[in-house]
């Protein structure tokens, strides 16, 4: 295994772990409404979630050889990293701006749209960038 792949192994493994704490983060406010203690918490988790993705995805795990449709698709899963941040700071401008809300839709409406997008973004680049490592493949054997 070269040291790009562990690397490229490494970053994935990583936007897992990102994404695991989006998912959590963005859930667990859902099963207890109530506590406004636990809403705090999971909007710490879910604003860790896409700074660990957003950065997994930052670095670069293109081999010199890759084409430059797969760089700009590996480039694209950024992009979702950046609407989860996008979504994460939304979160925590709205419970400003809206303190005596509690947990509501009001609060949460656009951190769900950006996740949302994020999750579009991520699901269409992952796809892609699969098919186009088996193209490339393909070509050259």
């Amino acid at each position: 295994m070269t040291k790009i792949e562990k690397r490229r192994r490494l970053m994935d493994n990583l936007s897992l772990v990102g994404l695991v704490l989006l998912c959590a983060g963005l859930v667990a406010p859902f099963a207890n409404i109530g506590s406004e203690t636990l809403l705090t918490v999971f909007k710490y988790v879910y604003a860790a979630g896409a700074l660990i993705y957003a950065v997994a995805r930052m670095v670069n795990v293109n081999a010199p050889g890759d084409s430059l449709r797969l760089k700009r698709l590996r480039r694209m899963e950024m992009w979702a990293g950046f609407a989860f941040l996008v979504g994460a700071f939304f979160w925590f401008y709205n419970a400003a701006r809206f303190p005596n809300v509690g947990f509501s839709l009001v609060v949460m409406r656009d951190t769900i749209m950006f996740t949302l997008a994020g999750a579009i973004i991520q699901v269409i680049a992952s796809w892609m960038i699969a098919a186009r490592m088996k193209k490339e493949q393909e070509d050259k054997n």
